[in-house]
């Protein structure tokens, strides 16, 4: 038709940079950071991405990537453009070959004296497609036009077409002084690599946008964080797994306060803090989160539960968003949780009550007085929520415990009975242990054989581990095995694939903290 077809590549990526870069401007005098000039070389950047501590930078953040770049300890932008691209299935078994080149622990040979100036950035691997341009180019005497038919060729493996270039390229070669058994040999050669080519300059975009984050990351963590918490508000889980991440970089996540949050993730300013935004509150919308905000702003600090009920005029102030703002503990300063449950439609009908007269612009009788006006609402007496029951609802709505863990009351008995998650090494591979902790996601599968088995997460106080649970096991003791049970589980540590996991032999869910 004629038309000019163009991808657009959304990347929120770039919205946690900006939105980091503007968080350092307010809370650090004004400072503007210009990222393309930051350091290519900043050694704060490279200890990061070599410690792998890389959790929310483009690119590098799964497991199998940490592990790699473990091994490879990167020290140059080259080296993240290098894994960017050899990062993909295909590519990813010449990984093992460029570290170990890297680190002198494999000889690279050259077929013909051409390739290395081509190569050497690469460790003598064929990496990227504009490297087999400029070997067609340099060796065989390619035009550009030429080459990018035979990277064509090659990438999408059209057998006429390749054989056309075949004898192309060694007819070339021998052109060019090449003799022609070295022609064949670096044909057949180059092959392998080039059919899994990558482009640079696409992998260098994104080695770019990996370098700014792993560097803003290492730089400033807690204006860092609270844009990739702000980027994932609406995924519970992620949240979870994000603010174990802060954890882990000796940032505290505080939890939702009707008085110090903002619709977003906030830096709490001169402390390693971060304050849980209302949008990452399950049930809480953008509408009752400004309203909330705005009017705080404009009026100051909410003084009780019916000074916000009162000022809070929104039509967004609903059963549904109330009873998250409580549940997740946001009105935890002006009364218990369970109370204020119990007499949110007492609450509710006042707001509307509010809400009707604030839209049909009636004038109160102390409207234009500085008579100051009681905003108490008298609360029907409840019993207290249980931790447990507290607990349960901040999980559900901001996807983990805040107030305190349900384990804790079990400390001293997965002290004495368990070995603790955070101790399980590569030292423990193989040898049988007793763990013990609460199941906090469980992922369930079929075999080829037709029966169940689960992928869980274990945790106790000091960290968390993949617990894998086979049909024979499962099939013993369902009940056990579910998400929120506590548990002791009895198994064999295992490292396949490079991570380290439990392979369970029997599991058994712990009632009471006292020792039976």
């Amino acid at each position: 038709l004629g038309l000019l077809k163009m991808d657009f590549l959304g990347l929120k990526n770039l919205t946690i940079i900006e939105d980091t870069l503007a968080r350092i401007y307010v809370l650090h005098n004004q400072m503007k950071i210009d990222m393309d000039k930051i350091p290519e070389d900043d050694p704060k950047t490279f200890k990061l991405l070599q410690e792998a501590l890389t959790t929310s930078v483009f690119q590098l953040e799964s497991d199998g990537m940490k592990r790699y770049l473990k091994e490879l300890k990167p020290s140059s932008f080259e080296d993240i453009t290098a894994m960017v691209a050899l990062y993909r299935p295909g590519p990813m078994q010449f990984i093992p070959d460029y570290i170990a080149r890297k680190h002198g622990n494999q000889t690279i040979n050259y077929i013909h004296p051409a390739l290395e100036p081509i190569l050497k950035d690469t460790q003598g691997i064929c990496i990227y497609q504009e490297q087999l341009m400029k070997i067609a180019q340099e060796i065989c005497g390619f035009t550009l036009g030429e080459a990018d038919v035979l990277r064509k060729a090659v990438g999408k493996k059209i057998k006429e077409l390749l054989d056309a270039q075949e004898a192309k390229f060694i007819d070339g070669a021998v052109k060019n002084g090449v003799k022609k058994k070295v022609a064949e040999e670096l044909w057949q050669w180059i092959l392998p690599f080039a059919s899994y080519g990558f482009n640079k300059s696409h992998s260098a975009a994104y080695a770019t946008i990996a370098y700014h984050t792993a560097y803003l990351k290492a730089h400033y963590p807690v204006e860092f964080m609270a844009s990739v918490l702000t980027s994932e508000k609406t995924d519970v889980e992620r949240i979870a797994f994000l603010i174990d991440e802060c954890g882990k970089m000796d940032v505290e996540v505080l939890p939702p306060n009707i008085n110090e949050s903002l619709k977003n993730f906030a830096v709490v300013p001169d402390k390693n803090q971060i304050r849980f935004g209302f949008l990452a509150i399950k049930n809480v919308g953008a509408n009752i989160a400004e309203s909330i905000v705005e009017e705080r702003k404009a009026n100051g600090s909410y003084k009780s539960i019916g000074d916000f009920i009162y000022r809070v005029k929104s039509k967004d102030l609903n059963k549904k968003s109330m009873e998250a703002l409580i549940k997740a503990g946001a009105f935890d300063q002006f009364e218990e949780r369970n109370k204020l449950l119990q007499n949110l439609e007492k609450m509710l009908e006042i707001a509307r009550e509010n809400h009707k007269n604030g839209s049909s612009k009636q004038i109160g009788l102390f409207a234009s007085s500085n008579v100051q006006i009681n905003y108490d609402i008298k609360l029907d007496p409840a019993p207290i929520a249980t931790n447990f029951e507290k607990l349960s609802w901040e999980k559900e709505l901001l996807g983990l415990y805040v107030s305190s863990h349900p384990l804790n009351e079990f400390k001293v008995l997965l002290e004495k009975k368990t070995t603790p998650i955070s101790k399980i090494d590569s030292s423990l591979v193989n040898q049988k242990k007793i763990f013990g902790g609460l199941i906090s996601s469980v992922k369930k599968i079929i075999t080829k054989n037709g029966k169940p088995m689960l992928f869980m997460k274990l945790e106790d106080l000091t960290g968390k581990i993949e617990v894998v649970v086979f049909p024979n096991l499962l099939e013993r003791n369902p009940e056990a095995l579910q998400e929120n049970k506590i548990v002791f589980v009895a198994g064999r540590v295992d490292d396949r694939n490079g991570e380290i996991k439990v392979v369970a032999d029997d599991a058994q869910e712990i009632i009471t903290p006292r020792e039976a």
